[in-house]
């Protein structure tokens, strides 16, 4: 994809964004945030296994393991696509979408699963705290005022990826590994900091560290407004565990791969995903000709194929 097409696509999402953030600002609770991500509660020491209940032949549904004050997050949502025969023998990857993707979530990972399905593996998606049902009545969709929720967020959605693994596993299948996209490759990143039974990670445009980039490119002058004082909290933020360049994969680095986008200057810059990339020693790493919206939204020919036969000799025994 040519530069110019990739980065007015990255631009145009962005502004979609300012369309739906809330007009009044949350509290920021920084102070509380960083105590948490610096404490010994932010990733539990043992991640017992979900207690998974099914409501359909794929949908599945199981309680958060790190209960908020919000009943609708509380409950984590998500589909297994099987293998026709003896799936409890099958490796399993899970499927983590992007933040509020549910276009992603909802049309193109069924399709995904199903082409992986022919190849003998399992599929699971997972909803990620606070995104499209688990999205509480009281917030918005994209509010991203409160750090304190971003940092309960992450330690959720690491619990409960580390919740499903260990219930796959208990259920017989040798391996499990992860696939995330933006938001949803740091939770992977994050997880594999913590769990060395995973079999493998990959990480497309994964977010490395957080930036202001939507106060900083948003047309509506009341984002850009905002701008000063949210680099303040991503510089303070960038600070603790939710930066991955401050943690290790406990996985061996040759079952990482990291998927960057080489036009994508400003939702997930690669310069950070460069800076993973040293901090981790150098795993594979694909740097694609495309903008963030472009991988994240399935706009390279073949990559699941491709993303497919990099996973199978990690993950088959």
């Amino acid at each position: 994809m040519i530069a110019p097409l990739a980065k007015m696509m990255d631009w145009s999402a962005i502004q979609v964004t300012t369309l739906m953030m809330p007009a009044n600002e949350q509290k920021p609770r920084l102070e509380e945030a960083l105590r948490f991500l610096k404490g010994p509660d932010f990733v539990s020491p043992d991640g017992q296994p979900a207690q998974v209940e099914f409501n359909g032949p794929v949908h599945f549904r199981f309680p958060a393991p790190r209960p908020c004050e919000f009943t609708e997050n509380n409950l984590v949502h998500g589909r297994l696509y099987r293998c026709p025969e003896r799936w409890q023998e099958r490796p399993v990857i899970v499927l983590l979408p992007g933040w509020n993707d549910s276009a992603s979530y909802n049309l193109r990972f069924p399709l995904i699963a199903r082409r992986f399905n022919r190849a003998g593996f399992n599929v699971a998606t997972l909803v990620p705290p606070y995104n499209f049902q688990r999205c509480p009545s009281q917030l918005a969709a994209f509010d991203i005022g409160d750090c304190l929720l971003w940092a309960e967020m992450a330690a959720q959605a690491i619990a409960e990826i580390r919740a499903l693994a260990g219930w796959l596993l208990g259920e017989g299948c040798p391996t499990v590994a992860l696939w995330g996209y933006s938001a949803g490759a740091s939770d992977a990143g994050m997880a594999v900091c913590h769990d060395a039974r995973l079999a493998a990670v990959v990480m497309a445009c994964s977010r490395v560290r957080y930036r202001p980039y939507v106060e900083r490119l948003a047309v509506r002058p009341r984002i850009r407004s905002r701008l000063q004082r949210v680099s303040e909290l991503c510089e303070a933020l960038n600070g603790t565990p939710l930066n991955l360049t401050t943690t290790l994969p406990v996985i061996p680095k040759e079952k990482i791969l990291l998927i960057e986008a080489s036009h994508d200057d400003a939702i997930c810059p690669k310069d950070d995903t460069e800076d993973l990339w040293q901090s981790w020693g150098q795993p594979d790493i694909w740097r694609l000709p495309h903008g963030h919206v472009g991988i994240c939204c399935g706009f390279v020919p073949g990559l699941p194929e491709r993303v497919l036969r990099w996973l199978s000799p990690r993950m088959n025994k």
